[in-house]
């Protein structure tokens, strides 16, 4: 499926952090960050992170919904405690409080407001709480117009009860929409099963999935205002 001959969205939905926020970069830091202070620099960051990711989307799909702010502790602790390190009571305040601080991609700001120039509304849907991603939005440039988050939905993704609830919020059904995200395995997951439009973000750090092909793929950010002239829209 391509976006050739299809309507022209009112909203643009985005995915938050890796596709606006440096989230890879930023995640390195905080998890190095607790390394340290544990005294323990020599441990590899990447596997602490890989054991974390592991768990944390274990935990999300658990009964009842947790806040994220809960899940990230949680999954903090367990994936130190597999590595043989002790767990204390600050790492998960330092790991979201890192990820509230996450930067924006250098490209994403001045693409925001070209969007936002053309026509389009901005809304981010995002597996996090309210409260944490306030400090990613704030560096946004007042460009977004709505915040979706797990917390508010109950759920996160790849669950479609994120996105109908996005969806339900925005006034809007799935084909009035384009979502733009650098998630193979949460948002193109998603995609697939519900069947909204999808561009994807692909920066390289991420495979796609063997089952899915999104409608259009970028490098980066500000490739999107561009392909959208080229549609027409």
């Amino acid at each position: 499926m391509t976006l050739e001959n299809t309507p022209r969205p009112d909203w643009l939905t985005f995915d938050c952090y890796g596709t606006l926020i440096q989230w890879d970069e930023g995640l390195r830091a905080a998890v190095g960050k607790i390394l340290r202070l544990k005294g323990v620099p020599d441990v590899d960051p990447a596997s602490l992170i890989s054991l974390h990711d592991r768990y944390e989307h274990q935990l999300e799909q658990e009964k009842p919904h947790r806040s994220f702010r809960v899940v990230s502790d949680q999954s903090l602790r367990m994936a130190l405690e597999a590595l043989g390190l002790r767990s204390g009571a600050d790492d998960g305040r330092i790991l979201t409080d890192g990820i509230g601080a996450m930067p924006p991609f250098p490209e994403v700001v001045a693409t925001l407001k070209r969007l936002k120039a053309l026509g389009f509304r901005l809304c981010i849907v995002s597996n996090t709480d309210d409260d944490i991603i306030a400090g990613n939005v704030a560096q946004l440039g007042g460009t977004i117009d709505r915040v979706i988050t797990a917390q508010q939905a109950g759920a996160y993704k790849p669950a479609r009860r994120l996105f109908d609830y996005a969806h339900a919020e925005l006034g809007v059904g799935k084909d009035d929409v384009v979502h733009i995200c650098a998630s193979p395995h949460l948002d193109h997951a998603a995609a697939r099963d519900i069947g909204f439009r999808c561009v994807w973000i692909d920066r390289g750090v991420r495979a796609p999935l063997p089952d899915y092909t999104p409608d259009a793929t970028l490098s980066t950010l500000d490739e999107v205002p561009a392909l959208f002239q080229r549609l027409g829209w």
